[in-house]
């Protein structure tokens, strides 16, 4: 589904999209170190998957003429309290869509809706060598925090793991938040140009 001329929207994930969102992953998990997970999700996990993000964070999926060829999701940074306000996000395109600004469009979708629900720091875990997750992360405004030195073992490698952050809410506004961010209502898709 490479065609522009697509009809294109981003909405919120359902357990209905979680095999399209499994098959999406399978290459990334068995093919590449973009993602250091060594065993290929089935339907049934990546539903799990999907309900625990909406719990706090939120899933969406691009769909193209019905299809979906795309997903984003947040998650928690790390499971201690203190970094409730922290969130980790990734982003995995089906591999003929990518290309034509589809990444980017969900990325952008997913910052709004993280930073709607409060999150004040999005975090980007990125596997190395992985230009093109870097230029994105920049694009959006990620600043570089550092590089994990050979942290990863997949496909016979060593790999490294940077570190980006964006601030998604004023960074002098660090005052004592009243809780924790929760998800919101599920937002209808929205249609994309």
């Amino acid at each position: 589904m490479s065609d522009d001329s697509a009809s294109r929207t981003i909405r919120v994930a359902t357990a209905a999209d979680a095999a399209a969102c499994a098959a999406i992953y399978a290459p990334y998990v068995a093919h590449t170190p973009i993602t250091f997970e060594t065993e290929v999700p089935g339907v049934e996990e990546m539903t799990r998957r999907i309900a625990q993000a909406q719990e706090r964070h939120v899933w969406l999926v691009l769909e193209e003429d019905g299809v979906v060829t795309g997903y984003a999701y947040g998650g928690s940074f790390k499971s201690r309290a203190a970094y409730d306000w922290a969130v980790e996000g990734s982003v995995y395109l089906d591999e003929s869509s990518r290309g034509g600004g589809r990444g980017r469009a969900l990325y952008a979708e997913l910052i709004e809706r993280l930073a709607a629900l409060g999150y004040r720091r999005f975090i980007g875990v990125i596997a190395l060598p992985n230009e093109a997750s870097l230029r994105l992360h920049r694009s959006f405004g990620f600043a570089d925090v550092g590089t994990l030195h050979r942290v990863g073992w997949k496909h016979g490698a060593w790999h490294d793991v940077a570190y980006l952050e964006l601030d998604l809410a004023d960074p002098e506004g660090d005052g004592d938040p009243a809780s924790p961010p929760r998800a919101l209502g599920r937002p209808r898709g929205r249609a994309l140009g």
